[in-house]
Parts: C-alpha cells; structure tokens; sequence
C-alpha cells in the first residue's frame, strides 16, 4: 500500500487558532515486534492488547503565524515547560511533515500528561505519540471534513508510527495487530489494525497489573536494540518465529485456550530478551527482582493452577496478565509475594481498553 494516500492535498483555508485534546493508552505487546527497517517499519507483526488505565492525555493549542519557514512549538508536561522533549518532538514533525503540510503554518503549544509516574519505568512514547496523532488528526480534520473515522483511525495509526513504532497500535482498542502477516486479513506495516476475527469474551476483559522492578533509564535504548537486529546471528529465524505465533494465536484466541496462551506470550517475552543476550553487543534489561518474580509466578501457578502468566518489554518491569475472574487472588498474591521486589513496592493495575479518545 503506498503511502500516497496519506498526504493532505486539499488546499482549504486553515483555521486561525484553536485547541484539541485527547487521552490514548499504551499498550502491551503479546507477539513482540524488535527490529525495524526503513522509516520506522517493523521486521516482523505484532499483536498487542490496548491497555485502559496507562494513558497520556495532551492537548494541543495552535496559532496561524507569519513566519512558515521552519517549526515552531513549545512542550509542557505536568505544566511544566520541558525543553528535554523538543528534539525529539522536532524529528517526529520533520518525518511526518510531507502527510501534513500545515505544521509550518502554526505556533503549537503542546501540554501533556500521564495518568502514570513519570519516570515510572513505563514507556510513555506509545501512548503520547498516539496522543499527539490524533491531535494533529483532528486539525486536519478541520482542514478537510470529508476525511471518514477509518482514514482518521489509519492515518492517525500511521503518524504515530513515525513517532515510536509501537505506537501504531495504541489508536484502536482491545487486541491490535501491527505489521504485515498473510493469513490476517488489512494487517500492514503502515499502521496498526484491530484483530480481525473471532475473539474468545476471556480476553475481552483481560487484565495487566504492572509491577515496578525498576524505574531508573535502560541501559541500552529501544531504538539501539532494534538496531542490533540488523546482523543478528538468529534474527531471520526470530522474525519467522513471530509470523508463526501470531498463526497459533489465531486459534487460541477463538478458542480461548488459557494454557496455550500463557506459554506462548512467555515464550515471546523471553525470546525478546534472549535477542538482547545474543546480539553484539549484548545487554541485559531484566533485573534479580525481574527473575524472582518469573519465578514466583511459576511456583504460584504449578501450587495453584491460577492463569496468570507473565510477559516484559524491552525493561526490567512485569507486566502480569490473568483473566478477570482472578483479579482478588492475584492482587492478594502481588501483596502477598511479589511486592517486595518491586521498586518503592510500586504497581500498577490495568486491563483491556478502547483505545484513544477525544476530550475536546
């Protein structure tokens, strides 16, 4: 598909100022996408659950301005002027600027916000650039209203991309694939797409408790690891590996087989951070208290026959997932065993959402 179809023609009249808001989430990847190519393309599909409670809310104020010849913005987050984030903001805009033309037209104050702690050790680049797209979506918007919700949706889904790859998939809501598979019908490596078929309830309202092993910055950056992918000794066969996982999830997910589920997204997370020991140069993100969580998970689950599995993402952090119906026990089990070995006995407690929204 060609990006074509994404660049605003259309010379209607901009408006003079104005201000959007919205909130989109984060998400948590069960097939786990690592290693890119291009302009932000991913070297194998992905599927993720769109999380509810983890979220960014940003609004965006806009001002006609005289001078067009180069960007002009400010960036605040909690209300507080943060200059730290412009270069990266400025990179975002030079990507995206030929599907949106008008960015050199306006003076744009960006306010942000997480409903989770700043430097908590949860990655807010998924669900702010999703925030920012859809802001900028709702101009164009105004631009040009003839735009349908889909090509909002997929375009939006496709600027945020250009931001933090994985935030391709925290536009729409529930299970969102990302990244071109041939037995999912509409997947694209443009943008994310919600899972297409059948759908056991069980996952419909599944749950994610974040437990913080720790909140300090990653030894090696995402972008760098998806950079050591390039001549990975066992990178091919782990790109093959994803495209066959996310075929067995298919059943799965129809059929709602738990037991399946739980070994094939640990193996995933696990296989993530083996790409980690195994490339060169090699780094590790897991922690002690990252193992000794895996371990109680497991020792709890064989003592228990509870559902709960685990999976990571490139940190030291565990996302635990467990259906609905065990929310009680679980949470009594995280008091119980696992609090000690998260940072400031810190968690989180998340579930399925429904992806990004407008407030104003």
């Amino acid at each position: 598909m060609s990006t074509e179809r994404f660049i605003l023609k259309k010379s209607h009249e901009l408006p003079t100022n104005g201000k959007v808001s919205w909130e989109s989430p984060s998400n948590i990847a069960l097939v786990k996408y690592w290693g890119k190519y291009g302009e932000q393309l991913p070297k194998n599909p992905s599927v993720s659950f769109t999380l509810n409670n983890c979220k960014t809310t940003t609004t965006l104020l806009f001002e006609k301005k005289n001078d067009t010849t180069d960007f002009s913005f400010e960036v605040f987050l909690e209300e507080e002027k943060t200059p730290s984030f412009e270069p990266k903001i400025r990179k975002f805009f030079e990507r995206i600027q030929v599907y949106l033309p008008f960015l050199k037209d306006f003076h744009f104050v960006i306010k942000t916000s997480n409903s989770f702690p700043h430097s908590s050790g949860i990655a807010s680049s998924a669900s702010g650039m999703s925030a920012l797209a859809c802001c900028l979506m709702s101009i164009e918007k105004m631009i040009d209203s003839s735009i349908s919700a889909e090509y909002f949706q997929q375009k939006a889904s496709f600027l945020a991309r250009l931001g933090s790859g994985s935030a391709a998939r925290s536009i729409e809501g529930g299970l969102v694939v990302w990244g071109e598979h041939k037995n999912i019908d509409h997947s694209s490596n443009l943008y994310g797409t919600p899972y297409p078929y059948q759908i056991a309830d069980v996952f419909t309202t599944y749950q994610d408790t974040i437990l913080l092993v720790d909140k300090g910055e990653k030894v090696v950056s995402s972008t760098v690891g998806h950079n050591l992918m390039h001549n990975h000794p066992y990178a091919e066969n782990r790109f093959q590996q994803a495209h066959d996982n996310l075929d067995t999830l298919k059943t799965i997910f129809e059929e709602g087989n738990l037991d399946k589920f739980i070994n094939l997204v640990e193996s995933e997370a696990l296989t993530l951070h083996a790409m980690m020991l195994t490339s060169n140069p090699y780094f590790i993100l897991m922690k002690p208290n990252t193992l000794h969580i895996i371990n109680k998970i497991w020792s709890y689950r064989k003592e228990t026959g509870s559902k709960v599995c685990f999976t990571l993402d490139a940190g030291a952090n565990v996302h635990l997932l467990y259906p609905e119906n065990e929310k009680q026990q679980i949470l009594d089990f995280i008091n119980n065993q696992l609090i000690a070995h998260c940072q400031n006995a810190q968690y989180i407690c998340d579930n399925v959402g429904t992806g990004a929204k407008q407030l104003a």
